[in-house]
């Protein structure tokens, strides 16, 4: 069954013929070949474009090692180029190919070769290889399956589905596997075969037990603050091993790099600033993160706050962690200081929302206590609280919208209001 991603597909469809190399990126296995290999080459195809002018190579595979040669690659492509109509290149895993900027600004100024590419580590795409493109790179970033695509292919009833989801994720094999045994045994595979093989040898890591051990305090941290200082003190007094700071930071920006994780900073919403440190860090996808603990954690209310943040960051918003700082007395009068959490500050240009995630709201208490933070915002921006709990749209009278999850993930404009 063929899974759409409309989402990708259309960016690509939007910036055909644009002047720009346009770079596909995101983790490993999230279906970044599949989107540029098959869906975007059958769009061509439909757009009666002829097979050959179509030029596709797979840099992964073994058959094409000697292409991984910058000098080899740009031969083979202009031999494929003719004179006359528009040539589509595409290139999976490029980051294979030494120099392969040289190779990819080749043909910035060749008016009838339009190029596509897919790179699988953030690297590829930083800003001294954009300097290098000479502005004239294009990111197209590809997450896991979203819940409404992985239900398109699931078949049974949303909870199920969100069962399975919170489970095994969203790496597009996983919706082809019938067994849990059999997806367990994948992502377990697909971690320690690929995912931290490639990190070893791509990063020269030498403290591999000590790399592995942070991924698992993350993996069982989503939702909590991660702070590298105590971290290493940590590793120094429980772990007897002297890992730095400064080194679990790096380490913390590998895994950043790979896009198996993502940061979100705290924003002190009435301060108007950023607090550095410490951060809340979230999975790509929570079946690898489920199977690097051995699918032992699964707590539904930080599964399901990891879920909304990567479905707001598949909408494109920048997500921050929200700080609001109250000047309080206590029983005795004495002033004090309280820091009330909001889960997620989305931002877009001039939009911004507040969304706090909440697993159950059974009472008038509970409802109050999960928007308490959002009733202490003092701008005009709208705020959300999302629930499992089987409800109706509702907002109540401070002003604050109540949506079920199941509406939220599955209407793209579930936020506007």
């Amino acid at each position: 069954m063929e899974i759409k991603r409309d989402l990708y597909l259309n960016k690509l469809i939007n910036s055909m013929n644009n002047g720009m190399i346009k770079v596909i990126t995101g983790i490993r296995r999230c279906g970044k070949s599949y989107l540029l290999f098959n869906l975007f080459a059958n769009y061509l195809k439909a757009q009666h474009v002829d097979d050959a002018h179509i030029i596709k190579i797979d840099l992964e595979d073994r058959r094409n090692k000697h292409l991984r040669n910058p000098d080899a690659l740009l031969e083979y492509i202009d031999a494929h180029v003719a004179k006359e109509g528009m040539h589509y290149v595409l290139l999976d895993e490029i980051q294979h190919v030494d120099e392969f900027e040289d190779v990819l600004n080749s043909y910035l100024k060749t008016p009838n070769v339009d190029v596509y590419v897919t790179g699988s580590n953030s690297k590829f795409l930083s800003n001294d290889v954009i300097t290098e493109f000479r502005g004239r790179g294009d990111e197209i970033r590809v997450a896991p399956l979203s819940f409404r695509e992985f239900l398109s292919a699931f078949g049974g009833t949303h909870e199920e589905a969100m069962e399975e989801y919170l489970t095994f994720g969203g790496l597009p094999q996983i919706a082809s596997m019938r067994t849990g045994e059999e997806k367990r045994k994948y992502l377990y595979g697909l971690f320690k075969k690929t995912y931290l093989t490639d990190i070893l040898e791509r990063y020269k890591i030498k403290n591999e037990a000590e790399l592995e051990e942070l991924i698992d305090i993350v993996a069982s941290s989503i939702g909590g603050l991660v702070n590298p200082t105590k971290l290493a003190d940590t590793f120094k007094s429980v772990k007897k091993v002297s890992l730095s700071a400064n080194t679990i930071k790096s380490y913390l920006d590998i895994l950043q790099d790979v896009f198996m994780i993502e940061k979100s900073l705290r924003y002190d919403i009435k301060g108007k600033k950023y607090i550095n440190t410490p951060a809340k860090y979230y999975f790509s996808d929570l079946g690898l993160r489920n199977a690097r603990i051995n699918f032992r954690q699964h707590e539904v209310s930080y599964l399901m706050e990891n879920l909304i943040y990567n479905e707001l960051r598949i909408r494109g918003w920048s997500v921050d962690v929200g700080v609001i700082v109250l000047n309080t007395k206590n029983e005795e009068g004495k002033s004090q200081r309280k820091q009330l959490e909001v889960d997620f500050v989305c931002n877009e240009g001039s939009k911004r929302y507040y969304i706090q995630s909440a697993l159950r709201l059974p009472t008038k208490e509970k409802r109050e206590q999960e928007s308490r933070s959002l009733i202490n915002i003092t701008d005009n921006f709208q705020k959300f609280v999302i629930t499992e709990d089987p409800i109706k749209r509702y907002q109540d009278e401070h002003g604050v919208v109540f949506i079920n999850i199941y509406e939220f993930l599955l209407n793209e404009d579930s936020l506007n209001t």
